[in-house]
């Protein structure tokens, strides 16, 4: 096993496009850290230079203690597992685990002793004698992790490689994921779009927008204590609510956030720094964090659009103040009709205030 440190690394293409911009962070040794972006934040390439498929521009990589920027992949002692599966269709599960340690003259028996230990992690033994094409998408899947667990490497890489399973299919995977790393104790660096693959997966985030690392962290601490409106608003589902009017914290019944129509929503207890009185804030909210009422109760005015009823929970989608808004129902047994009035208020202590021009948290 390794740790994995990146300091200022970056990626910049011929034409000037840059795709990582100085990328600095530690994954410790053992760890399991999950990069995640949207599409193009560069968070693949970023994984591709660590397994040196892409050459770093700048900045220094090391594995373990040794630099590894002008190391070819095969001298890395890393193994990669891709978003395509790329088994061989003519060989079975077993000759497609065992094939690359083939290819490094690797023991017979030592061979047979490494696909069969992958094979019984992975609930892949009854199956050593099928072809791919006789198998279904999570076990090709298991096939293509088996792969790289044969290797025996000191750092895991993995690039979306779920992207191609359907939703119950991905569920099963990300626990099997976590429980094999959880048995190997191996360092594990994860790409992903998706952000519940993300939450689920990492033990530690670190989350990307144009080749930038905008925060690396915990699930729970990225998703309450948020650096940034991008972080923010990534993750969770669904995504932070974020309303925007003007603050006035001498109010005697307390702060509150003031809106064009003149409408209000009391944020008591929230956390504002006192020289933003008066200044156009955006405060951003989860949808667990925000009450509906009946009209005309405590609270601002809103305007129920959809109700989305998932069986274990509600959400309503509001126009507030002419701002869209989605509130986590709890405990209601009459789910409210679209284009019905109520009232919404919210937990002031859980209120995050940002930046408007440059997105960035304000904190008192």
């Amino acid at each position: 096993m390794a740790n994995v440190s990146l300091e200022q690394v970056r990626k910049e293409y011929p034409n000037g496009h840059v795709a990582v911009e100085g990328a600095s962070f530690e994954v410790a040794d053992g760890e399991r850290l999950v990069l995640v972006g949207p599409s193009g934040c560069g968070k693949s390439t970023l994984l591709r230079m660590i397994a040196g498929l892409e050459e770093i521009s700048s900045g220094t990589l090391r594995i373990g203690d040794r630099v590894v920027n002008d190391i070819a992949p095969k001298d890395r002692d890393i193994a990669m597992v891709f978003q395509s599966y790329a088994l061989y269709p003519h060989m079975s599960v077993a000759e497609n685990l065992g094939f690359g340690l083939s290819l490094r003259r690797v023991a017979a028996t030592e061979i047979r002793r490494r696909v069969e230990d992958a094979a019984k992690m992975l609930e892949l033994d009854k199956v050593l004698d099928r072809k791919p094409g006789q198998l279904s998408g999570g076990q090709r899947q298991r096939v293509a992790l088996g792969r790289a667990l044969v290797r025996e490497p000191r750092v895991f890489l993995l690039d979306e490689p779920l992207s191609n399973l359907d939703a119950k299919l991905r569920a099963v995977m990300r626990t099997e994921i976590a429980r094999i790393h959880a048995s190997l104790g191996t360092t594990m660096i994860y790409v992903t779009h998706d952000q519940v693959e993300a939450m689920t997966l990492g033990q530690r985030i670190a989350v990307l927008r144009d080749g930038k690392v905008q925060q690396i962290d915990t699930p729970m601490v990225l998703y309450r204590d948020p650096a940034n409106l991008f972080v923010a608003t990534f993750l969770g589902s669904p995504a932070m609510n974020i309303l925007q009017g003007r603050l006035d914290i001498h109010n005697p019944a307390g702060p509150r956030l003031v809106f064009n129509d003149g409408s209000m929503l009391g944020l008591a207890g929230a956390a504002i720094p006192g020289d933003w009185h008066g200044r156009v804030v955006k405060v951003g909210l989860r949808p667990e964090h925000m009450v509906l009422g009946e009209a005309g109760g405590q609270g601002m005015p809103a305007i129920v659009g959809v109700v989305e009823a998932l069986g274990s929970e509600t959400f309503a989608h509001l126009s507030v103040a002419g701002q869209a808004s989605v509130v986590r129902m709890q405990g209601e047994t009459v789910l409210p009709a679209a284009g019905v009035a109520m009232s919404l208020s919210c937990e002031g202590r859980h209120a995050l205030l940002f930046d408007p021009e440059s997105s960035q948290r304000l904190r008192a």
